[in-house]
């Protein structure tokens, strides 16, 4: 193997590593501050909502009395189409393009593995699941994750 392949590959384990390491530090004093420690404690109970996911969503959505409805706070995440209607037909489109994308991103990702952890959650991804459409059951377990979120 050429020097060169070997330095470039020493250069990119370096940057992972510390990599690895800003994350852990960050996420370490995530977990110390107050406010978000007292807001993530109730939603991390949750079977399916882990850590990570519990910190993105006390760190995007704040005060989550803004929102009247679970509706509201799925449609702030970007997991539902948008709705046209005319003459009393109902046409609905591609999941939104106003949202919040980082937390749409998380939770779609959450929604994916969610069901393992979750026996509730999976049995709504296989009652979905059954009806043909994967990336519709995922939005399902997604919008269940935002509905758990909210109530805690």
């Amino acid at each position: 193997m050429p020097d060169s392949v070997k330095t470039l590959l020493k250069m990119s384990r370096t940057g992972f590593e510390m990599f690895n390491e800003i994350q852990k530090k960050l996420v370490a004093a995530l977990r110390t501050n107050n406010l978000i420690r007292e807001a993530g404690a109730t939603v991390d109970d949750h079977t399916g909502v882990g850590e990570l996911t519990a910190l993105t969503w006390v760190l995007e959505i704040g005060e989550v009395s803004r929102f009247s409805s679970s509706r509201d706070a799925i449609s702030y995440c970007g997991l539902c189409s948008g709705q046209h209607e005319s003459a009393g037909k109902e046409q609905r489109g591609p999941i939104s393009k106003k949202r919040n994308k980082h937390l749409q991103t998380k939770l779609i990702e959450a929604a994916k593995l969610a069901p393992h952890w979750s026996e509730q959650l999976g049995c709504f991804m296989r009652k979905e699941l059954a009806r043909g459409n994967r990336n519709r059951a995922t939005l399902v377990v997604a919008r269940k994750l935002v509905e758990f979120m909210l109530a805690s």
